[in-house]
């Protein structure tokens, strides 16, 4: 008996002191490449927080896009969250999450802390989830720390060297596509075997849609007109045939694409803000900039990740100071001024040219209701439908109307599951 309970008292103590131990530990995920615009600013956010509290151990790491999207909700599921991660937006990825009751609802700290007076509720839309997993209503589960969209990244020397012009419409820019093939160059880089090609489909689609199209699609509200859908599957084949994008890019990943349009060998790549950063980086032999896709009004754009703080985190108020600093004015100047599209500061206060002009461009963008997030995002499982179908487009193994019936039915069966 004596020795049970000597044993009793030694565990007691041992989780005595784990708990304590726990207590003066922060652990916190992002899945920003490493010296991005992001990522520099959070470090700099993380020194902040560390000289803040000087008694916390911080554990950080740093996980993948795809990691989070194929597996996130096991994780949040499981003993091993963080207090805080950075995590995929839209119904497929935070509305699972926060159907399946995983997320800490941020409502009563975000009206506590500030955070509803310094965001916009445009801006926080895209953190609400309603209890089917659908986002725009319901409890704010997630918190914008950035925004972003995708874009047209060209080489200036390139066109200036061809007489060509930055394209104002959809007409204009076909010219374009059409003046680099008949020289023998290639003039979007892509990668079909990663999430670049699905931008350029999606572009496409865009072109073809209005807003009442995008509210449906996103929310789920009816079986999919997937006439936008064809129309840009068509599209893509066509330029693939003309040779405005490599049927090789079925094997290209978007590192393969960014290389690349960094080695001048394409003079376009369509892509989001997030290698800005890296192109003012390493692009050092020509001068490059960006234009929005010719002829949309709607693009790809949303307020990017969302810090989200896991249900069972030990350390949350550790998380909410954290959150804090991201969204100061000094951190969010540091997220633009690396090249990055800050939320909260404006354009004339960031140093970085870049940072400025993306920045602006992502409040135009917000002020014209031309959010059209991404077309993975309403459903779980979606992206990887959608990706390897525009792969088999691109590599010309599937027609347009097979490809559309294979997405359009598995829409629609996520369409009719949500209602």
């Amino acid at each position: 008996m004596k020795s049970i309970i000597s044993a009793i008292v030694a565990t007691t103590v041992l989780v005595s002191t784990a708990s304590a131990q726990e207590d003066k530990v922060f652990r916190v995920w992002w899945f920003e490449d490493q010296g991005n615009a992001a990522d520099l600013a959070w470090s700099k956010a993380l020194d902040e927080f560390k000289s803040k509290h000087p008694d916390v151990e911080v554990h950080f790491e740093r996980k993948s896009w795809d990691q989070l999207v194929t597996a996130g909700t096991m994780v949040l599921n499981s003993d091993s969250t963080p207090d805080l991660l950075e995590y995929p937006g839209g119904n497929a990825s935070t509305g699972l999450a926060a159907s399946s009751g995983l997320l800490e609802d941020l409502d009563p700290v975000a009206e506590e802390r500030g955070w509803t007076k310094a965001l916009n509720p445009a801006q926080l839309m895209f953190g609400r989830y309603d209890e089917r997993g659908l986002f725009g209503s319901g409890p704010l589960v997630g918190i914008p720390n950035g925004a972003e969209f995708v874009t047209v990244f060209y080489n200036k020397d390139m066109f200036a060297q061809n007489g060509i012009e930055v394209p104002k419409t959809f007409e204009d820019f076909e010219k374009v596509l059409d003046a680099f093939a008949q020289n023998g160059v290639t003039p979007i880089a892509t990668a079909a075997n990663d999430y670049p090609a699905l931008h350029v489909w999606y572009e496409l689609a865009l072109a073809k849609s209005d807003r009442k199209w995008l509210d449906q699609f996103h929310g789920l509200k009816a079986p999919l007109d997937s006439t936008p859908f064809l129309e840009a599957s068509k599209k893509l084949q066509d330029w693939v045939t003309k040779g405005y994008i490599s049927k090789d890019s079925t094997g290209l990943t978007a590192s393969d694409m960014v290389g690349l349009f960094e080695a001048g060998k394409s003079p376009m790549v369509v892509t989001g803000t997030w290698y800005a950063t890296e192109f003012n980086t390493k692009i050092t032999t020509f001068k490059w900039g960006q234009f929005l896709f010719p002829g949309n009004t709607i693009h790809p754009a949303s307020t990017g990740g969302l810090w989200v703080v896991p249900k069972t985190a030990k350390n949350k108020t550790l998380a909410y100071d954290f959150i804090d600093i991201t969204l100061s004015n000094e951190n969010q100047k540091a997220l633009a001024d690396g090249g990055g599209v800050a939320l909260i500061a404006k354009a004339e206060d960031i140093s970085n040219p870049t940072g400025a002009e993306l920045t602006k461009t992502a409040s135009d963008i917000v002020a014209a209701n031309g959010l059209g997030y991404y077309p993975d995002q309403p459903f779980p499982g979606y992206y990887e439908i959608i990706r390897t179908k525009v792969q088999a487009l691109v590599g010309g193994t599937i027609s347009p109307e097979d490809a559309v019936d294979e997405m359009k039915q598995a829409y629609d069966d996520a369409q009719s599951d949500a209602h």
